[in-house]
């Protein structure tokens, strides 16, 4: 239980890092879409956000199955 329980505190960290990199995503893509001069940045940031938002969902699938089955192996018994 000690293992679920690690997982779902670094999902829900994981999850805060992820939504802060989203938040920076977007606000990148509002700058392109306002047709700024120099865009290097914006799509540097855009492209950098992306790893950590889908490894996160990558992350959280992972977990919610464990967790699940954990759950499942607990009621069993």
């Amino acid at each position: 239980m000690k293992k679920t329980k690690r997982l779902l505190l670094a999902a829900a960290l994981f999850g805060v890092v992820s939504l802060v990199a989203f938040i920076f995503g977007r606000l990148a893509m509002t700058d392109i879409y306002h047709g700024e001069d120099d865009l290097k940045l914006e799509w540097a940031v855009v492209a950098g956000t992306f790893l950590p938002v889908l490894a996160y969902h990558v992350f959280a699938v992972f977990v919610a199955f464990h967790t699940l089955r954990r759950l499942g192996k607990d009621r069993a018994t």
